[in-house]
């Protein structure tokens, strides 16, 4: 066989970690020699990161999780490009509207990927999403593959694919421009935190560890690098608590890895995570990490190895681990280098293509290796 024919769905309206795996794969297959073609909502962060790479995009509206439109929309396009298989890669509007399109359609095979460690719920909604509207299901983690085991998914359908990064993106020089942008002093400590400000991403809980911090290291700075609902409860958080000073919020950011190379250490105090895009991508910065032991993030970070792994909604202990690290450069550096091996050994982008690539092949039933250019 000697290319696919790909159909990707991805609803999600920002390029978080999610969608930017589906840039990396969509450029992987098409590389190796596979038609790729992206379906998204109209102005979606990930159309224009896709449409950048070169790839392939459709975009058509998405008003609500509930669009029932976007079936006939999505139904359409399925039956024009007459694809192989379709991929879901986003629970908005994607999992179940997408698989109803796609059964509709009568693809050979419909592909799920699921990147949330939330419980599911056994019922009749679970058994038409991961039973009768998909052949596959892919997970990033074994947190994740587990969360549907609980729920009662067929074991059989589960593949675990950790998700990856492209490490070279991130071996770029400090240049210094984001700490002066923000008008910190080269000297300064700056403690990262990447994510949507929503409760699992556990920002109140690194609000709560900063007096102590504080204490240890006066002039050290938070910058927290993304948007969310939460925003104005936080910042009244971080008034009440009389650090407002030493905390900022600058929202989403197009230049991370420029961006992690000036940070001290990058911590993730989440109390659920699928993997943690962001923990790798600090990793493949050569950036130190402080996460919690929750979801698949014990996966990704290697107790005292790459980072240091603390208890979820334990501020002390993420105030003991952070003024640890900040207290040792030698030991900052050496995790640093120990993350950036571990991403380039384990979370590959070649390797998460392949391994995707693999469940393509078990889903159409297709024997002998797809024929592909080398990446």
């Amino acid at each position: 066989m000697e290319s696919l024919r790909t159909l990707h769905v991805e609803t999600g309206m920002h390029s978080l970690g999610g969608p930017a795996q589906v840039v990396y794969l969509m450029t992987g297959l098409r590389d190796r020699g596979h038609e790729a073609r992206l379906v998204c909502p109209k102005g979606s962060s990930v159309s224009r990161h896709a449409m950048a790479a070169g790839l392939d995009v459709v975009t058509v509206p998405l008003r609500t999780d509930l669009d029932v439109s976007f079936v006939l929309r999505l139904y359409r396009t399925i039956r024009r490009m007459n694809p192989d298989l379709v991929h879901l890669h986003s629970r908005r509007g994607a999992d179940i509207m997408g698989g109803v399109a796609a059964r509709l359609a009568r693809v050979p095979a419909v592909i799920l990927s699921r990147r949330i460690d939330n419980p599911v719920r056994r019922g009749p909604l679970s058994k038409l999403k991961y039973g009768t509207l998909c052949d596959r299901i892919i997970t990033i983690s074994d947190a994740v593959t587990n969360a549907l085991l609980e729920g009662g998914v067929d074991p059989a359908k589960i593949t675990r694919v950790r998700s990856a990064v492209d490490a070279k993106a991130y071996k770029v020089e400090p240049n210094g421009r984001f700490r002066k942008a923000l008008g910190v002093r080269p000297e300064t400590h700056v403690i990262g935190i990447v994510g949507q400000l929503i409760e699992r991403k556990g920002h109140r809980y690194l609000l709560d560890a900063m007096p102590a911090i504080l204490d240890k290291f006066p002039d050290t700075v938070l910058v927290a690098l993304g948007q969310g609902p939460l925003l104005s409860h936080l910042r009244n958080h971080a008034n009440s608590l009389k650090i407002e000073q030493n905390v900022m919020f600058v929202g989403f950011r197009n230049d991370m890895p420029h961006i992690l190379r000036e940070l001290d250490v990058l911590v993730h105090p989440a109390t659920m995570e699928g993997l943690g895009v962001a923990v790798l991508q600090a990793m493949a910065a050569e950036l130190p990490v402080v996460a919690t032991a929750a979801g698949g993030m014990p996966e990704a970070v290697q107790d005292s190895v790459s980072g240091i792994l603390v208890p979820p909604r334990d501020a002390g202990a993420l105030s003991d681990a952070v003024i640890r690290l900040l207290a040792a450069p030698e030991l900052r550096r050496a995790m640093g280098a120990a993350g950036r091996r571990i991403v380039e050994e384990q979370f590959s982008v070649d390797g998460m293509v392949e391994g995707i690539l693999a469940v393509y092949r078990t889903a159409l039933k297709i024997e002998e290796p797809l024929v592909h250019a080398a990446p």
